[in-house]
């Protein structure tokens, strides 16, 4: 059913006044939603207007995506990418570098596939390059400036590429210009730019094909900011290397670490997640704790003051996912409703105004039923799915 005749469909009963059993019903809203900045057609709704409230994503229902990642350094070159549960995977947005993966450098302003990819479960985006997961084999495409691609050289494809010598792959994370990727063993292994020590390998040496993480062991979840990136393991823990100008790495300095290192005054950890310059975990008992940039309110916190250690964000409870951009933040509920909060310059929280808010504001109302959110990584746009 396509989204142009669920609506008439949906608009005649109303007129109508027939209702559709609960049994067999849709949820309200089945539509992925997007909003915030739309300069390269990165809300997918076919047009490059901004919208500063939730819009569908031409012809993507929300029961049909796996995962949907966000791509993307400003409001004119940002992209989306999602992997459907068929294995399939549709791109929209900015294409300048071929992160479309569709064999063109052109803007799409609506999904569509990408060519000769299928069977896909995991999907991540960086500023102008795209991941994919598919049977343990993780594959690229976009710019590779910096090997960020991880096939062994630095020439951008607008085709999926394979990473070079890795398999078993359960996760994969995506920063700016540099990828993570979890495997079966719990190891960890990274890629691309590694002028802040984003890579965790002790160095500042980029690289174009993956190199495990010295150290790290027992890993069950990856995650990734512009130049840092966070890993939980099996205890709870979590730790974090990169970038740290903004206390992103959550051990109390703002000394940056090409190695691994400990977030403090932080255990029995259930969920990462990293946004630009800020991130944020999810403990066992569903509280959120947030640090690092703060300078728009992004933490969620009431306050513009920059976080070099997790605090508490208060009133946040049952969060199904987080996600954030270059300044702002979204959260999906169990309640089915979406919040968002930090800079709303172009109507990135989804609440109907430019306003920003250092404390969550309501993009989607309870009942709406996205179960996840995704936002451009150093970017203005934002998703609920």
């Amino acid at each position: 059913m396509t989204y142009a005749y669920a609506r008439a469909a949906a608009a005649c009963l109303a007129l109508l006044g027939l209702a559709v059993s609960p049994a067999h019903a849709e949820p309200r809203d089945p539509w992925v939603r997007a909003w915030g900045a739309n300069g390269a057609g990165q809300l997918g709704n076919g047009s490059v207007l901004p919208q500063q409230t939730p819009s569908g994503v031409r012809d993507l229902a929300r029961s049909d995506v796996r995962e949907l990642a966000a791509g993307g350094g400003g409001d004119s070159s940002s992209f989306a990418v999602a992997v459907l549960n068929d294995g399939t995977v549709r791109t929209w947005g900015a294409n300048p570098n071929g992160q479309l993966g569709n064999g063109t450098t052109d803007n799409r302003p609506f999904p569509a596939a990408v060519a000769g990819l299928s069977g896909a479960s995991d999907v991540a985006a960086g500023v102008h390059s795209a991941y994919a997961v598919r049977g343990g084999r993780a594959f690229a495409w976009g710019a590779n400036a910096y090997g960020q691609l991880g096939d062994g050289s630095t020439t951008d494809t607008n085709r999926p590429v394979a990473v070079q010598s890795l398999n078993k792959v359960t996760d994969i994370a995506a920063g700016c210009y540099h990828a993570l990727a979890l495997r079966e063993d719990g190891t960890v292994w990274t890629w691309g730019r590694n002028n802040y020590g984003q890579l965790g390998l002790g160095t500042s040496t980029d690289r174009n094909t993956p190199q495990r993480v010295p150290g790290l062991t027992d890993v069950v979840e990856v995650a990734s900011g512009c130049n840092h990136s966070l890993v939980r393991t099996a205890d709870g823990t979590v730790k974090a290397w990169g970038y740290n100008t903004n206390g992103q790495l959550g051990n109390d300095t703002v000394e940056g670490s090409a190695t691994p290192v400990d977030v403090r005054h932080l255990t029995d950890v259930a969920r990462i997640f990293a946004a630009g310059y800020h991130s944020f975990a999810v403990l066992d008992g569903g509280e959120v704790r947030a640090w690092g940039w703060n300078g728009r309110g992004q933490l969620g916190d009431g306050t513009t003051v920059s976080r070099t250690t997790p605090v508490p964000v208060p009133g946040l409870a049952d969060v199904n996912s987080l996600a954030g951009g270059y300044a702002h933040t979204v959260a999906s509920l169990a309640n089915g409703s979406v919040l968002a909060w930090g800079e709303n310059s172009v109507g990135q929280l989804g609440d109907g105004t430019t306003a920003d808010s250092p404390t969550p504001v309501t993009a989607l109302p309870p009942g709406s039923g996205p179960a996840h959110v995704a936002a451009s990584v150093v970017a203005r746009s934002s998703y609920a799915y």
